[in-house]
């Protein structure tokens, strides 16, 4: 008798800057979601699908939960995370090596409103010398939460990360495959765009200026064999703007030729990209402005 297929959907939870995109990129054995070192750079759910001959893992980026910020997005971020929880067969509770904060009180607390069972995935295990230094650490965790597995991890080195997929696949329902099995997003192309410029922005640009930056795509049609994209990069005040066009618009520059060249290796092909700067004030503390740019359940 041949062995039952399992899938179903597991989300990626912590607070930010766990490692959560990183891994998921790890994961799935392509980048999928955008990263850097800065606290919330993940504003949407991003489902990643995984598929083999013993199943289906639909892998479900969430932004980090948090406490930090009571704007709009902040509220928006925290709201997407929980409520990816109540969507979800399994929740990968997403922690770092040797580290607890509240905000990891306040996920384990979401997890455990949600009654979803879960997975520790212990991140960052590289930082770690001698290994051995987190055996305290995982008996502790064990104690905080009934986990059906603790796995430690470096999502940055690949270390266990096939251990933790087996073990989420293994622990997913029986059932057949959820989405086709060639297909692994379910997000459009220019959501990838918008996302690969804006990593550029967080990654070049410092303190709070990636906070108040978000990437609209206006333009995105295929027109002799390439990719032809219109972006704006919306701001909050005028200052800013000037802040990211740079002397005699030189960083802007800079930052749209990377996103262009990752774009067309992302899409394997040829992309013409154009780029505007535009303010609108205090989006990021405006629900109905939030909404308008997508950022929408």
């Amino acid at each position: 008798m041949s062995e039952r297929m399992h899938s179903g959907y597991a989300a990626l939870v912590g607070r930010p800057n766990v490692g959560k995109s990183t891994l998921l990129n790890r994961l799935l054995g392509q980048k999928m979601a955008i990263t850097s070192h800065k606290p919330q750079t993940t504003r949407h759910r991003i489902l990643g699908v995984r598929t083999d001959d013993k199943g289906q893992v639909v892998y479900i980026d969430t932004p980090g939960i948090h406490q930090r910020g009571g704007k709009a997005m902040n509220r928006y971020l925290n709201r997407t995370a929980h409520t990816t929880l109540m969507d979800v067969d399994l929740a990968v509770f997403v922690c770092q090596a040797l580290a607890w904060h509240e905000e990891d009180e306040q996920v384990l607390k979401a997890i455990k409103q949600a009654g979803v069972p879960a997975i520790a995935a212990v991140n960052k295990i590289d930082t770690v010398k001698p290994r051995e230094k987190l055996l305290p650490y995982l008996a502790e965790l064990g104690q905080r939460h009934d986990f059906i597995e603790v796995v430690p991890v470096s999502a940055k080195e690949g270390v266990q990360v096939d251990t933790l997929d087996h073990l989420v696949l293994k622990h997913l329902p029986e059932g057949d495959l959820i989405f086709p099995e060639d297909q692994i997003t379910d997000r459009p192309e220019r959501f990838f765009a918008a996302e690969i410029l804006r990593e550029q922005i967080i990654r070049r640009y410092h303190k709070e200026l990636p906070y108040v930056v978000t990437v609209e795509i206006e333009k995105f049609e295929e027109e002799a064999g390439r990719y032809v994209i219109g972006a704006v990069i919306w701001v909050e005040r005028e200052s800013q703007r000037g802040i990211l066009l740079g002397h005699q618009g030189k960083a802007m520059k800079e930052a749209a030729s990377a996103a262009r060249r990752n774009m067309a290796e992302f899409f394997d092909t040829r992309v013409h990209l154009d780029v505007w700067i535009k303010v609108k004030k205090s989006w990021s503390s405006d629900e109905a402005s939030l909404a308008q740019l997508g950022y929408s359940e």
